[in-house]
């Protein structure tokens, strides 16, 4: 399992091929890269400042990363988040899961996601023309997290 917060960007292929190289097991691993856009809410976007709270946000994604590696059986799990001042087309994040199947996989890395997007410690603000805001949560956000709280057989339908 690696956990980071970091201001300096990251190599994919570089972090997949570690995961990889560690368990002959492995046979599928699934991928999230999430970048800084343009534009947000309609405006244009120059920055991203992410801010964070030190040692409660890596705990945090640690027990994000546990909860999935608890829920599916999944053999590695990364989740790499960047702080500080980010253009747009930057890297943001990285999450990945690693499992002997791409099913657990897929549904780790989305769990892992929808869960880091409403439960981690992270504050963004935007420079726009019009100045810096800060971003609040998305409804979206919350109601994908949501979606982890049904049963079993309601995620299958």
């Amino acid at each position: 399992m690696k956990i980071s917060v970091q201001t300096s960007d990251f190599d994919v292929s570089n972090e997949l091929a570690i995961m990889r190289s560690c368990n002959p097991a492995i046979g599928a691993v699934v991928n999230f890269v999430g970048l800084v856009r343009d534009r947000n809410d309609g405006q244009t976007v120059s920055a991203m400042e992410l801010e964070h709270y030190p040692g409660m946000t890596e705990k945090s994604l640690q027990t994000i990363a546990e909860q999935a590696q608890q829920r599916w059986n999944l053999l590695d799990v990364l989740i790499i988040h960047r702080v500080g001042v980010l253009q747009p087309k930057d890297q943001i994040v990285m999450v990945a899961a690693a499992g002997a199947h791409r099913g657990e996989a897929f549904a780790a890395c989305e769990f892992m996601m929808d869960y880091l997007k409403t439960e981690a410690p992270f504050w963004k603000k935007e420079t726009t023309p019009e100045g810096e805001r800060w971003v609040d949560a998305r409804e979206s956000d919350s109601v994908a997290k949501h979606k982890w709280n049904a049963s079993s057989s309601e995620l299958q339908k």
